[in-house]
């Protein structure tokens, strides 16, 4: 199986507009790859927080088109990655869109982990309740955003899921790099599973991105890595290499935690 993980840069002086037609461009020249995915609230930039209620789009407005017409151009499977979603209640959130090569979308995911710390996306957005999965005719991925990689038990339900391969973009700030390559491995290794993780290259609202897009196998080695800029970084990998980790080392078969009921005593 082949991933094209796109590196996409956030440049301040770019309007949204033009950077989404960029990033259709960037997709339609992945043709022949099984799987694309672009980073975390490329559109506008993850920090760019006092943009994010002006540039808010309805789930199937003007990122979703251009998506998924870039879908069906390029004949691939598309992570769009995310983009800031305004629902018919006014909320906003953090939306993440798949597409089949045909151009139909196949899921859409609201981060469950909003980051902020009582600022910024989290007091601005709503918070995504549920997991999603999406089977593909090679692997079964499941999605998480950016922040939700620092929660363990997220992929934990992913994998209880069937999830195979953990797709993450991010907007991941370069003064935390060293996190998001170690939580990275670790997702990967505690859950015997690939994880594609899709950074953005440039600078959001004065916040510098780390880059450095990686891509990981069941047992934890890193098959590619990014550098800072700009980047489309392709990986070949076996998607069969997940069962044959699990049988081998079958860890998973040994949980205790959250499998059983915990007893009420006496």
């Amino acid at each position: 199986m082949r991933a094209s993980l796109i590196q996409i840069a956030v440049d301040p002086d770019e309007s949204v507009n033009s950077r989404r037609e960029r990033a259709a461009s960037l997709v339609a020249g992945q043709r022949g790859a099984d799987l694309v995915v672009l980073p975390e609230l490329w559109p506008v930039g993850a920090f760019a927080y006092t943009a994010f209620a002006g540039e808010a789009e309805p789930l199937q407005g003007p990122t979703h088109d251009v998506m998924a017409k870039a879908a069906a151009d390029a004949g691939v499977w598309l992570h769009a990655g995310s983009f800031v979603e305004r629902a018919d209640d006014g909320t906003l959130y953090n939306t993440s869109l798949v597409f089949t090569p045909e151009g139909e979308r196949a899921a859409a995911y609201r981060k469950i982990h909003r980051f902020g710390f009582d600022q910024g996306e989290a007091v601005m957005m709503g918070a995504g309740e549920d997991l999603v999965t999406v089977a593909l005719p090679q692997t079964t991925l499941g999605l998480a955003t950016c922040y939700d990689l620092r929660f363990p038990e997220l992929f934990r339900g992913l994998v209880d899921a069937g999830a195979q391969t953990l797709v993450v973009p991010a907007g991941w700030p370069e003064r935390r790099r060293a996190h998001w390559t170690l939580l990275a491995q670790a997702r990967a290794v505690e859950n015997q599973a690939y994880v594609l993780a899709v950074g953005t290259a440039g600078t959001h609202a004065g916040i510098q991105q780390a880059g450095h897009s990686i891509a990981v196998d069941p047992w934890g080695e890193v098959l590619a890595e990014a550098g800072a800029d700009e980047k489309v970084l392709t990986v070949e990998f076996d998607p069969a290499k997940v069962t044959a980790t699990r049988e081998q080392f079958p860890a998973l078969k040994d949980r205790r935690l959250g499998l059983v009921p915990p007893s009420s005593g006496c």
